[in-house]
């Protein structure tokens, strides 16, 4: 049980649907790392959870399960290539854990999916990248303080 005196559904905005969010690249973070067992026992899984920071979708969260201790060697495989693209997004290359991803900016590559259970529409991560710095700012006439009319 969970106390919930004091708390008020008046004095807070209802959640919105759960509509996904459209094909595309958002910048995120990981706000959440965990170990789950697989449905069939014999494994166990990496949930993240991630963030987007940035655009009309900020603070929608994501889920990517990385298989990364599974008897299917095929899904390890995948899962060590998505952790490997991960890492190398966020700068961590050689993480001791799940905790030392958390919080460092990343491109996420987000698809819709047909779910094959439901038929419902959900999110999927198909891919990770590095969130590339912003470019300079262009020079303008403030680089130059010598008037155009006075250069030679």
């Amino acid at each position: 049980m969970f106390d919930l005196r004091g708390f008020g559904a008046n004095k807070v905005e209802p959640t919105g649907g759960f509509e996904p969010i459209p094909d595309g690249k958002y910048v995120a973070v990981i706000i959440g790392s965990e170990e789950k067992v697989t449905k069939s026992g014999k494994g166990s899984v990496l949930q993240l959870t991630f963030r987007i920071i940035e655009g009309p979708f900020t603070d929608r969260l994501i889920r990517a399960w990385l298989n990364l201790d599974n008897p299917n060697a095929t899904a390890v495989k995948i899962a060590c290539e998505q952790l490997a693209a991960i890492c190398l997004a966020v700068d961590v290359p050689t993480p001791n854990s799940s905790l030392e991803l958390h919080d460092l900016p990343l491109v996420i590559h987000v698809k819709c999916k047909k779910r094959d259970d439901t038929g419902e529409m959900v999110n999927e991560i198909k891919g990770y990248s590095k969130k590339e710095p912003p470019p300079p700012a262009a020079a303008g006439p403030a680089a130059n303080s010598t008037p155009p009319w006075k250069r030679s």
